[in-house]
């Protein structure tokens, strides 16, 4: 399963995390502003290294976890 084509999630997540994502319906950053780091982090899949990744990605767009 590969991102959505119109995602601006980050391309290099592990595919675990792109479906533990996808599951909880979250497709876009701007979905992550509303779930704490916590949260997703609890979510099946979704390790250090994908948080990581999404709070970089955050952060470049000006946008944190909520």
């Amino acid at each position: 399963m590969t991102s959505a084509p119109d995602s601006d999630l980050p391309a290099k997540l592990g595919k675990p995390a792109e479906r533990a994502l996808a599951a909880a319906g979250i497709q876009h950053l701007s979905d992550l502003t509303s779930w704490t780091e916590r949260d997703v982090a609890a979510l099946h899949g979704v390790g250090p290294t994908a948080i990581a990744k999404l709070r970089t990605a955050l952060a470049e767009r000006g946008k944190s976890f909520a």
